[in-house]
């Protein structure tokens, strides 16, 4: 019947309806799209305002992993992590400058566990040798940076043997060479004596003298005198680790 009225109507008047349909549907469109647009931008504000200014996803607390001379305690009171900031905001860089100032860190890693913690991992520093300096054990690292105390010499690190005019640079070698041996070797050795940067020689426990000359070639030297101790010798010298020799 519908059909049958629209038969009878004139072709003006079909032609004026369909043109207002046409218009009225391009308006809901136009309308559809700034509803769309109006609520997806009323979500991204809420979304920032959520994420950046509100306390929903603020700090509520940092766990931390990796310490193991360190304790938590140490870790967190260098992270000085402020709680109830909201965690977008925090700043991770700065976290981990502050970590990385502890003398015994040697890095540290920082990043965010929504919605609310701060995990930090830290990286500490490995005594490969000791220095004592007047009256105090000082650990140090294969870089030779001193970064913990000891109350008496430890029974299972080398010592670096320096006098007060010994430069940081020849403490360094040496440690540098400790940190080159397997750890087998490692744990042989009684102490290092610094003469110069290139004179450098290892005393065992049982009484052996390693020449390593340099700490150039530190890994090769290494792998040489890991062979040649399996001699019967005093004297052990792999200065030119192409040509080792024994006395």
């Amino acid at each position: 019947m519908l059909e049958s009225f629209r038969r009878d109507l004139p072709e003006e008047e079909l032609s004026r309806r369909r043109f207002a349909r046409r218009q009225w549907a391009r308006r809901w469109l136009r309308l559809r799209l700034v509803v769309i647009s109006a609520v997806l931008a009323l979500a991204l504000v809420v979304g920032v305002w959520l994420v950046y200014f509100s306390s929903v996803l603020a700090v509520k607390g940092v766990d931390v992993e990796g310490n193991k001379l360190l304790t938590e305690e140490q870790v967190l009171a260098a992270a000085d992590v402020r709680s109830g900031e909201p965690l977008a905001r925090a700043d991770m860089g700065a976290i981990k400058d502050r970590l990385e100032d502890l003398p015994a860190v040697a890095s540290a890693d920082v990043s965010r566990e929504w919605p609310d913690r701060i995990l930090v991992r830290v990286t500490e520093r490995v005594a490969v040798a000791v220095v004592e300096r007047g009256g105090t054990y000082r650990g140090i690292d294969a870089t030779g940076f001193a970064f913990r105390s000891y109350p008496k010499m430890p029974g299972n690190l080398p010592r670096l043997k320096v006098d007060d005019d010994t430069v940081d640079e020849a403490v360094a070698e040496g440690a540098n060479v400790l940190a080159s041996l397997p750890t087998t070797i490692a744990r042989k050795v009684d102490y290092v004596e610094l003469h110069t940067v290139d004179q450098i020689s290892l005393k065992l426990r049982d009484g052996r003298t390693i020449v390593w000359g340099s700490a150039e070639q530190s890994e090769d030297k290494a792998k040489v005198i890991a062979i040649l101790l399996r001699q019967k010798a005093d004297v052990y010298d792999v200065s030119v680790p192409g040509q080792p020799t024994t006395r």
